[in-house]
């Protein structure tokens, strides 16, 4: 049977190295289809096993009419549920955006795949931001205390996910994914911000101050490339209604991540605490256990924390 696969969110971060990656697969691929994206998302594309191509179109995953007659249309086999609201912070001054993007729209996404009939296998990214404060590493079976409405909306995602598998007979596969960066990251977020203020410092664009939020955080900080390496290997190997943590392990303050990229810089900088930038609730330790998702797909990760910065500080150079 020729597999379909839906990426919804495939223009934002992690969805566009999901492209990327899928599209480096050295396997057959069969001829793109159209596909569904929009406004809770944007981009996505039909191939099997490899992308040789794709097509986008606008679909808002909020309109569950129009959702249900796209989904009917492509009868994906796989689905990448990538859209979404993604920012902790924004979720305290935009709550009802962020809940109707990631719950009301994967409760339409989950029905308009249910009416479409047939197989399917769905991964949703949730987010580690749902546990509980720990001072070790977090495994899966931790205790949960949404924290931010953007928590607490990844939580009702998890609970969609596991009623998909029960009620609508999907596939479906959910992750406790831990933070990530890299390059098209938006600067909104703190590692990409630092470096997008480095990168124009050293073009004379800025003063010489780079301007933080708190600095004393620890967070579980991977490689977006090795972040969706894993959404693939679990599309493939997870077991549906299971939960993965995606993390290194390994924790690095926020003054770490800020001091490796100051490292890199080509001209001296100063420092600056911006309370605007500061968060009303902010996790002091935030780090996982990722032995299941390697014991059920060998994942570990590749890109070391040095290369990761300094691919991310690249990237802003070679921005306009």
């Amino acid at each position: 049977m020729r597999e379909v696969v839906l990426v919804t969110g495939a223009a934002g971060f992690a969805g566009s190295h999901l492209l990327d990656l899928l599209a480096a697969t050295p396997e057959p691929a069969s001829s793109p289809v159209p596909s569904a994206a929009g406004r809770a998302t944007a981009g996505a594309s039909g191939f099997s096993r490899k992308i040789v191509g794709w097509t986008r179109a606008d679909v808002d995953l909020l309109d569950r009419d129009h959702l249900r007659a796209a989904i009917a249309e492509l009868k994906p086999t796989h689905v990448y549920h990538l859209a979404g609201a993604a920012h902790v912070a924004e979720s305290w001054t935009r709550p009802a955006a962020t809940l109707a993007t990631n719950i009301l729209a994967t409760h339409y996404l989950f029905d308009a795949l249910r009416r479409a009939g047939g197989r399917c296998r769905v991964f949703v990214p949730g987010s580690a931001h749902v546990y509980a404060p720990s001072a070790t590493p977090i495994t899966e079976d931790a205790p949960i205390a949404p924290a931010s409405p953007y928590a607490v909306s990844k939580v009702a995602q998890e609970q969609l996910g596991e009623r998909s598998v029960v009620e609508d007979g999907l596939e479906t596969v959910v992750a406790r994914v831990f933070n990530h960066t890299g390059p098209r990251q938006s600067p909104t977020f703190a590692a990409p911000s630092m470096a997008r203020q480095i990168a124009r410092i050293e073009r004379g664009l800025e003063e010489p101050v780079i301007k933080v939020g708190n600095l004393e955080a620890v967070r579980d900080l991977t490689d977006v490339r090795d972040t969706v390496r894993a959404y693939a290997l679990l599309m493939q190997h997870g077991v549906p209604g299971a939960i993965y943590n995606v993390a290194t392990g390994v924790g690095h303050s926020t003054r770490a991540v800020l001091d490796t990229l100051v490292g890199f810089a080509r001209v001296p900088v100063r420092v600056a605490v911006d309370p605007a930038r500061l968060r009303p609730n902010d996790l002091p330790f935030l780090v996982g256990d990722s032995s299941r998702l390697g014991a059920a797909t060998g994942w570990k990760p590749r890109i070391s924390f040095q290369q990761m910065l300094a691919d991310l500080l690249e990237h802003w150079r070679g921005q306009s």
